[in-house]
């Protein structure tokens, strides 16, 4: 199974800096695909997220918000592989 890690943020976002760090450390170490995704280039994305950021989607599904906690992130993926 593909698993992406999402990161939902926007520009000047100091804990978006911070969950990148942790996603682009645990995508490393566990070899899943990450991607980030700047809500102020989608109104729905503003709309739905605004309050929120730093989001952190697994394969689209709302996994975190503000803070990305980095045992939980990794026991995720292992969930997602072990089905």
């Amino acid at each position: 199974m593909d698993i992406v890690i999402t990161l939902l943020g926007k520009p000047g976002c100091h804990l978006c800096d911070d969950a990148r760090a942790v996603i682009e450390r645990v995508a490393a170490d566990t070899g899943v695909r990450w991607e980030e995704r700047d809500i102020t280039r989608s109104e729905e994305d503003t709309r739905l997220y605004w309050e929120q950021i730093p989001v952190t989607l697994i394969n689209g599904v709302q996994h975190d918000f503000w803070r990305v906690d980095e045992n939980r992130l990794r026991a995720a993926i292992a969930e997602l592989r072990g089905r």
